[in-house]
């Protein structure tokens, strides 16, 4: 009787441990099966972008919130699997679960390969003979990353005397970008790009370097940008040079707060972006930076002294002087961003943010939600052409954007003429009219964009470094920050990696006559003060 309680107890335990794999299994595939459907929904979104440039905001919203998303699914469908095998492994006809993933793309060909072989087997596990004959060889390789590695280079100059004059030679010194400099061209990109391109305060810096054994002060780190952005000032200018001289600019700027006598002031940052690839143009895309410590409107007529050509900004009115006719270089011609206007409609026509809000939410405009409508067909024919030349842009604009900007013109006034002033709707709708001339441009210039978005782009990177840095150190500070950005910012547009090509630069400038003759100069200015 007790054997057989007993064996009953083992049969249903199995069975427990069965149906607890079972159970494992079936999470694991759920958990699998999310993961994969939402890294190819990320995956589909992605492609959308490529293909038809930047979309809505709430497009953007939810691409950021699908990647959270497959970070935690991808996450707990591992943990799920891990549980499955586990679970399998204490039955004995249980079969564990096996993930399905998306394919892995083979590691760039450009990376060294280390080989290492395991030891063959001396003899046939089978039978114990020696006599074992190679048939080929299963290559399995795994992604492994060296840590950063410091070295010091000892250049050796030797020296000769000549038997007949006495005369004493020696190869000149290995040049370095700052005099009596210790620094090589790799070390000074690295530090540059990760204080301008990652926003790495020197001082977190200078304690990683501590960390890995290597002591490089603040002020010795400091020392070195100071001397690079100097010696880099010349390519500023012909980036300065090139950017001024297009046909059409994006314009825009963005706060940056400056330390000044104990407090921060809100300075800005000012861009101007040549970017000709939409109208099929081949000159290099750039992007200009200034920085300044008010939002004064003397600024942008100092930047775009030179400059008479089209000029894609926002409505601010710190632009308008360099509108006037009278102006000395010619009247820049404007061109506003439909993306700003579009904007403000969807934030009243924003379903998604409203569920979010609750009770607190407002009631959806549904004048709003219309302009939106009508506003995404234009966009809709732009991503068709966009790339083309301008010529054709304008064709196609003529014919099919042309009849649709009149009727929205015409519902824009209807609509405005029922609303009262203290209407929510109101204030966008008397920001586009007010300004119609301006916003419907481009159906008269093929080379005009519907948005400054070029722009916008190029300032995302000082939006994010305000939450690394806080504030810029002085307005000289910003002025290098300015500087820097240019380069890096115009080596990204053009798909070079920025601190590869600081490098090369900062490695062969001295080769150029002109920074040959300041580099002696800066040094004889160091000698005489030594002596």
């Amino acid at each position: 009787m007790l054997l057989t309680e007993r064996a009953a107890r083992v049969e249903v335990e199995a069975r427990l441990v069965e149906a607890r794999a079972e159970a494992a299994n079936a999470r694991a595939d759920l958990s699998s099966t999310q993961a994969l459907i939402s890294h190819l929904k990320l995956e589909i979104e992605k492609l959308r972008r490529q293909l038809f440039g930047s979309r809505s905001e709430r497009t953007a919203r939810l691409l950021e919130q699908m990647e959270l998303q497959l970070e935690e699914l991808e996450a707990s469908a591992t943990e799920d699997e891990l549980a499955a095998e586990q679970a399998a492994a204490r039955t004995q006809t249980g079969k564990s679960f096996a993930r399905k993933r998306p394919s892995r793309k083979p590691f760039p060909d450009h990376l060294p390969r280390e080989r290492v072989v395991i030891a063959a087997p001396a003899s046939c596990p089978c039978c114990g003979s020696a006599k074992l004959s190679k048939l080929g060889e299963d290559v399995t390789e795994t992604l492994e990353v060296v840590p950063r590695q410091w070295k010091v280079i000892q250049t050796v100059r030797e020296k000769f005397s000549c038997r007949d004059c006495e005369t004493i030679a020696q190869p000149p010194a290995p040049f370095h970008v700052t005099p009596r400099g210790f620094a090589g061209p790799n070390l000074l990109a690295m530090i540059l790009f990760e204080k301008f391109g990652q926003h790495q305060p020197l001082n977190r810096q200078s304690e990683r370097c501590a960390r890995e054994g290597i002591d490089l002060s603040v002020s010795t780190l400091a020392d070195q940008v100071g001397a690079c952005t100097t010696i880099l000032q010349p390519l500023h200018a012909l980036i300065e040079a090139h950017v001024l001289a297009a046909e059409r600019l994006h314009g825009d700027d963005t706060t940056v707060p400056i330390l000044a006598r104990g407090r921060t002031i809100r300075g800005h940052i000012w861009t101007y972006v040549r970017d000709d690839r939409p109208f099929g143009g081949r000159a290099p895309p750039t992007a200009l930076y200034y920085a300044s410590r008010d939002r004064r409107h003397e600024h942008p007529a100092r930047h775009l002294q030179g400059f008479s050509g089209i000029l894609q900004a926002d409505a601010y009115g710190g632009y308008n002087p360099l509108y006037d006719p009278a102006r000395a270089a010619g009247a820049i011609t404007p061109a506003l961003c439909w993306a700003h206007a579009r904007r403000q409609f969807f934030e009243l026509a924003d379903i998604a943010a409203n569920a979010r809000r609750g009770r607190n939410a407002a009631a959806i405009s549904p004048v709003a939600l219309e302009a939106v409508r009508r506003i995404d067909a234009l966009f809709d024919i732009e991503r068709g052409i966009n790339g083309q030349s301008a010529e054709e842009r304008l064709r196609v604009r003529q014919e099919q954007s042309a009849p649709l900007l009149a009727e929205l013109e015409a519902w824009l006034r209807d609509q405005r003429s029922r609303l009262s002033n203290s209407s929510s709707v109101a204030a966008p709708i008397d920001y586009m009219l007010k300004r119609w001339d301006r916003f419907a441009r481009f159906i008269d210039d093929g080379r005009i964009c519907l948005t400054n978005n070029a722009a916008e782009r190029a300032l995302r990177g000082f939006a994010l470094g305000r939450k690394s840095w806080l504030f810029a150190g002085s307005e000289r500070g910003a002025d290098r920050a300015a500087v820097m950005a240019t380069l890096i910012q115009t080596a990204k547009l053009n798909d070079i990696d920025p601190q590869a090509w600081l490098a090369d630069v900062l490695g062969r400038i001295n080769e150029h006559a002109i920074q040959a003759r300041r580099t002696l100069a800066m040094e004889l200015g160091h000698q005489d003060g030594a002596s």
